[in-house]
């Protein structure tokens, strides 16, 4: 593998690593909606302020989120909303697992 398309592969996990925590997605979902400031996301995912801020550094490193401080809160957003598109196909794979494993479950059946 060439250095360049090493580096193209590893800035693809970055972002799919910064992903791969079910409060982050969560955190995506929330902002695709509108943008949110932390105190917000903190009620909605049901963690401390702490852990979010965490959870947003870490989308925020990998380019998925931009912020912006208004007053006394920082308000998130997404950088980019074609990030549900991908969410979206992960459902479709989820969708296909299951009726993969109903069509097991009917042929045991029989």
């Amino acid at each position: 593998m060439k250095d360049a398309e090493k580096s193209r592969y590893e800035a693809r996990a970055k972002i799919l690593k910064a992903m791969a925590h079910p409060s982050r997605l969560l955190i995506i979902e929330e902002l695709h909606k509108q943008e949110r400031c932390v105190n917000e996301l903190t009620e909605r995912v049901g963690a401390d302020m702490s852990t979010v801020s965490k959870h947003l550094s870490v989308l925020k490193n990998a380019g998925l989120v931009m912020d912006e401080k208004r007053a006394n809160c920082i308000y998130y957003a997404l950088r980019c909303s074609c990030i549900l598109d991908f969410i979206g196909c992960v459902e479709d794979v989820l969708a296909a697992r299951a009726d993969d494993h109903q069509r097991v479950l009917k042929s045991c059946k029989k």
